[in-house]
């Protein structure tokens, strides 16, 4: 058995070890800490935020930068202007006035465009058009070429949610201006019409899905004929049509409604959520923190806390953006339902 190091040897070692870029890990105080308690959720009020839009039309025009965006950082960051809505995803905020062209490029991170307020835009994405009007949901896929055109009559205002955090986390993010070029060639939305029937195409090896516009009609219709989810609301999921998975690689998207009166079963996930409600009013109860929301408003959802929704007197309507596909493509995604404790 080999003799105790004395404290100046001990001493010695350590640096030799630093020196050599080393490091015991019994010593670290990191190794093994367990997990940290979750975030407290945050809500954005549309009453509040929606004025505060007006500063970002005066001063920022995309004929000089590439996108009119707003960040919506929850309140607690040490560096503030490099924090993310979450770990995973940044929700912004991006406005267009009438005649406004927002110029084209392309990037690895995933995003998409969820219209809040406004109508008459399009979103040309590898050539396609996409119309948006208020809760349709657009996809820019990873590497997809997309612009912005507005030729309707009064701004617009959707939400965009991204996965940047981890790109950036993971060193993959790139980006690339226009012109447009070497754009793939797309598939018509009608060759997706009849349900249960799809085309056969080179899609089906793609991350994403060939449909890129999700009309809210359709959305809403489909959500109002789903069956109670086993917390109790009724959830419906944006698809990839040629393969049932998610719509994008890494993000996940749902329509969830709740009918009048309901209140969840109490539910937990190490997924983070980005909401936004697009009908209705109601409360959350995400960890120790009350959320109560109305149209427009956008509150987050972060991991590991107990969450129960209460719609309050009608139907309400959520739109939700996760990072739960991530999760589960590693195999570590975990979900309770139930009896959970805050």
């Amino acid at each position: 058995m080999s003799a105790v190091a004395t404290s100046d040897e001990i001493d010695e070692l350590r640096k030799a070890w630093k020196g050599a870029y080393m490091a015991p890990l019994w010593e670290n105080k990191f190794a093994h800490r367990p997990p940290a308690p979750p975030e407290q959720a945050y809500l954005w009020s549309w009453e509040k935020i929606r004025p505060l839009i007006a500063g970002a039309i005066k001063v920022a025009s995309p004929e000089a930068i590439e996108r009119r965006v707003l960040q919506l950082i929850p309140p607690g960051a040490e560096e503030y202007d490099w924090r993310q809505t979450s770990k995973t995803i940044c929700a912004n905020l991006q406005i267009l006035l009438p005649g406004e062209k927002a110029r084209p490029h392309r990037h690895t991170m995933n995003a998409l465009r969820f219209v809040l307020e406004g109508t008459g835009a399009t979103t040309i994405v590898d050539g396609k058009p996409c119309l948006m009007e208020e809760g349709d949901l657009v996809l820019t896929p990873a590497w997809t070429w997309h612009e912005h055109i507005h030729q309707g009559s009064a701004p617009i205002i959707w939400l965009d949610a991204l996965d940047v955090p981890l790109h950036h986390y993971m060193g993959t993010g790139a980006f690339q201006p226009g012109p447009v070029n070497d754009a793939p060639e797309t598939v018509p939305d009608a060759a997706f019409a009849v349900a249960n029937v799809v085309p056969d195409t080179d899609y089906s090896t793609k991350e994403y899905s060939p449909v890129f516009r999700y009309p809210y009609a359709s959305t809403a219709a489909a959500v109002a004929a789903a069956p109670p989810a086993r917390d109790g609301s009724r959830r419906v999921r944006y698809i990839n049509p040629l393969t049932g998975g998610t719509s994008m690689a890494l993000i996940d998207c749902f329509l969830v409604q709740l009918d009048a009166g309901t209140t969840t079963i109490p539910f937990r996930t190490n997924a983070t959520s980005v909401c936004c409600v697009v009908e209705g009013e109601g409360e959350s109860e995400v960890g120790n923190t009350m959320v109560r929301w109305k149209k427009r408003d956008i509150f987050t959802l972060p991991q590991g806390n107990r969450i129960v929704h209460r719609s309050s007197g009608g139907t309400a309507r959520l739109f939700q953006v996760s990072d739960r596909d991530i999760y589960a493509r590693l195999g570590l995604l975990k979900e309770e339902y139930g009896n959970i404790a805050a």
